[in-house]
């Protein structure tokens, strides 16, 4: 009878010993070869007629390790649901008889395999408070909201000159000496570049430019660091080379000419809204989607909160060790041991996460459901059409056929299944938790959010 030893070898670290003797494989292998002999296909004998003898001759040595192996996992998997061994991963094998395998000295076997045990662990949120930022709508913000969707159902015009920091400029870039002399085999491409994204110094010298001129300048006096970066990237260089030179040919001068705050505008921003009639109307509703969407990232926010305060204060040790060869030898590409060192770091945290989360969501009864998932594909779609329904018309069985079709989708499924059970584990704990309101700037709170992370 198969005997398994359990000994611990370091913190949640422990080694499984498995010993086979013959009568746990034999009768397996004496069926699985009698099996193989009923679909083996050899020439000179009729399908299922080949003689056991030979198929064992034939094929006996790998169905006997096959079953040998196949045992030692059976045995592997009842020991640990008897004894409700929580682990990460896979077992790692640690020594073994495999290479001593041999139908023909039949013997008890040992193997032997190293175990990473989940750690127990308290999450308490009771003195968790966490900070609710209300962002001011100013009247500025409005101010640059409605500019924007002026210029945006605006109308292109083509003057002879640059004139403003609004004109936008279809131009040529071609890589040049100090001089303005090309250079031989340079870079060369078109681009189109409003004048405001040109560094504030340097737009004097587009003033008054035309078509066909020419404005030799360097990237990196001639836009900030963020816009030269793009320049750089879209001419398929990098920021070493923001020293060098470029001819910029002017091929167009351009100029959107703002839409009129009236009806007709309003009608283009807001079809369908027969309630803004008014400057003072578009204002209103303008303000309210603005704290709208501050409001959601507000929320965003918070739960940002909470994932950090539960990663930095949940006290979770973790097998160390064992995950760190795990890293090297688990994954389809092994590792080195200063690879696995290296990344430990942040795939411990990340596990650290997946255990509170996983924890989380069992007490709080966390549930994702098939028509949750289904529900999500059809707002992905929505979300494809720019969130106008009316663009898939009244074809609501396309969008049923659009979302059986991601069901049978595994990878979406997975994707969709995490996302889902976040966001309703998150919505459970903000509502849990304390959060006291506090005023903050729009430019604040953007730098709030740069430190989002989960």
């Amino acid at each position: 009878m198969a005997t398994i030893t359990r000994e611990n070898i370091g913190l949640l670290n422990d080694k499984l010993t498995v010993t086979l003797t013959k009568e746990d494989y034999f009768s397996g292998f004496e069926t699985s070869l009698k099996k193989y002999a009923k679909t083996a296909n050899i020439p000179g004998f009729r399908k299922g007629m080949v003689p056991t003898g030979l198929v064992k001759k034939m094929y006996g040595q790998g169905v006997f390790s096959e079953e040998v192996l196949r045992k030692v996992e059976q045995e592997m998997n009842a020991y640990m649901t008897k004894e409700q061994i929580d682990i990460f991963a896979q077992p790692l094998p640690l020594e073994n008889d495999a290479n001593k395998l041999d139908m023909n000295n039949l013997s008890d076997y040992v193997f032997s395999f190293e175990i990473g045990l989940k750690p127990e662990f308290e999450v308490n949120l009771s003195k968790f408070e966490a900070t609710r930022y209300v962002v001011t709508v100013t009247e500025a913000m409005i101010d640059d909201e409605i500019a924007r969707l002026q210029t945006r159902f605006g109308k292109m015009t083509e003057p002879e000159t640059v004139t403003s920091e609004d004109n936008v400029l279809n131009v040529t870039f071609t890589e040049t000496d100090s001089k303005g002399n090309p250079v031989e085999n340079g870079v060369s491409k078109d681009n189109s570049v409003l004048v405001k994204y040109f560094a504030e110094k340097f737009r004097k010298n587009l003033m008054d430019k035309k078509k066909d001129d020419v404005v030799l300048l360097q990237i990196k006096k001639a836009f900030e660091d963020k816009e030269a970066e793009t320049i750089l990237a879209d001419l398929g260089l990098t920021k070493d080379d923001a020293d060098k030179y470029f001819n910029m040919l002017i091929t167009k001068v351009g100029l959107v000419e703002k839409a009129a705050l009236d009806e007709e505008l309003f009608k283009q921003i807001y079809p369908g809204n027969e309630n803004i009639k008014t400057e003072a109307d578009l204002r209103n509703e303008i303000k309210a989607e603005i704290e709208k969407y501050y409001a959601q990232s507000a929320r965003n926010q918070v739960q940002d909160q909470i994932y950090h305060y539960l990663v930095d204060h949940v006290s979770m040790e973790l097998p160390e060790n064992f995950l760190k060869r795990w890293l090297q030898n688990g994954g389809e590409k092994p590792k080195t041991a200063e690879e696995a060192e290296a990344e430990y770091p942040s795939f411990s945290k990340q596990l650290k996460w997946t255990l509170i989360s996983s924890k989380l969501s069992q007490d709080n009864k966390i549930e994702v459901l098939p028509e949750d998932i289904r529900n999500f594909a059809k707002m992905q779609l929505f979300s494809y059409m720019g969130n106008q329904l009316g663009a898939l018309g009244d074809n609501q069985q396309w969008i049923d056929d659009y979302a059986n079709r991601m069901m049978q989708d595994k990878k979406f499924v997975e994707d969709s299944y995490h996302r889902i059970n976040a966001e309703k584990l998150f919505d459970a704990l903000e509502s849990q938790v304390k959060a006291k309101d506090e005023s903050i700037s729009a430019d604040d709170f953007a730098k709030k959010l740069e430190h989002h992370h989960h």
